[in-house]
């Protein structure tokens, strides 16, 4: 790997910007400080950001099955993922692959195993911008749930695994109004048909989900897995997911859930979609409020991967807190919570994972992004 010298950059550190240069050699940061140097890269003022970090994008599966039982080929569909998440400045990716599908059309939910390996390959290849890991997404109420998780594990790569439950009226949907809302609006079933789906999927839960989830977190254990909880909605599901074993709290739905996460050790990871657009799409609690009354631990690109560097600097616009903390939720935090402690944060002896943003009109601009000192976009 060569070196390279950055100069007239606002390196964001953890506490702090600092006007100054960067230094780096063998894809690590040797240095930084105060000051321009000659022969560097020079960044015009803008800042030097920490790759992002994302731990959960439903985006591969987008590009897999574009259409309604329309299936992309999987290294395409992987090599067309990563170069949408590298555009969105994510240097550190975990793909959030489905185990469990309530519909037999859609495949996505039943081919981890196939996007698993493509992901490999590609990455054997030296074809991917960004470092992608595996997040399985494991759907309780859902029979072929458990079949799907065991696939995907063997082909490695795995370092996190959610516990989700999707069933109408429940966690993400607890107001069934919302829920309606939501299938109907994005087309996703016929009104006269809703009522039926309903049922069905409750008979689902009732079969499903209690005996999905003992084989779940046993899995997890036995390879050493991180486990996140999803959708809490209230302080005794909170309870739950640390009785579970879980580290991480994806996108708690109310305030007190969200409190009782936080406060219980848990890193609260909300969506960065919810904090650009100032509320969430199902009715739950705003980010933005989670931020603010101190309970956020990390932001997730979740359904728009251009969402992270946004929902950053949105934090930083529309509650107190500093540029550097702003951009803790989106590097250094979810690093941590999935125990990638090379990452995340400029510090000398990390990984030179580094985005050049500038900020137009307000907005702020990807511009250059470089991984383990190598420049990718």
């Amino acid at each position: 790997m060569t070196e390279i010298t950055f100069t007239n950059a606002r390196i964001i550190l953890s506490d702090e910007i600092l006007s100054g240069s960067l230094y780096a050699e063998a894809g690590k940061i040797s240095a930084f400080d105060h000051g321009q140097v000659k022969n560097a890269e020079d960044l015009d003022g803008d800042f030097l950001i920490p790759g992002l970090v994302e731990l959960h994008t439903d985006h591969l599966e987008s590009h897999f099955q574009p259409r309604p039982g329309v299936e992309w080929p999987a290294q395409y569909a992987v090599i067309a993922h990563d170069a949408q998440i590298a555009a969105a400045g994510i240097t550190t990716v975990f793909d959030a692959l489905r185990a469990g599908s309530f519909d037999p059309n859609d495949i996505s939910a039943r081919q981890g195993e196939h996007l698993a390996v493509a992901l490999h390959e590609a990455k054997a290849k030296a074809h991917l911008r960004a470092d992608h890991y595996i997040h399985i997404r494991c759907e309780l109420p859902c029979a072929d749930t458990i079949e799907v998780l065991q696939t995907t594990l063997e082909q490695g790569g795995t370092r996190l695994i959610s516990v989700m439950d999707h069933t109408p009226g429940w966690r993400q949907f607890t107001s069934m109004d919302k829920f309606k809302e939501y299938y109907l609006g994005k087309k996703l079933i016929l009104p006269e048909k809703l009522d039926d789906y309903i049922a069905e999927k409750l008979q689902m839960q009732k079969l499903y989900a209690s005996k999905n989830k003992v084989e779940i977190l046993k899995l997890a254990r036995e390879l050493n897995i991180s486990i996140a909880s999803h959708d809490d909605a209230t302080i005794a599901h909170v309870e739950e997911a640390v009785g579970d074993g879980a580290v991480i709290a994806e996108f708690p739905t109310s305030a007190a859930s969200a409190k009782a996460a936080h406060d219980m050790g848990l890193s609260v990871l909300m969506g960065a979609p919810n904090v650009v657009r100032g509320g969430s799409h199902s009715g739950n609690i705003s980010a933005l409020e989670v931020a603010a009354a101190g309970h956020l631990d990390i932001l997730s690109s979740d359904y728009v991967p251009s969402s992270l560097l946004q929902g950053a600097f949105t934090l930083f616009e529309r509650i107190e807190i500093s540029l550097p903390k702003a951009i803790y939720y989106v590097t250094e935090g979810p690093a941590k919570a999935a125990g990638l402690d090379d990452r995340g944060v400029i510090n000398i002896g990390k990984r030179a994972d580094l985005i050049q943003v500038s900020v137009k009109s307000g907005q702020p601009v990807l511009k250059k992004m470089w991984r383990e000192g190598q420049r990718v976009l």
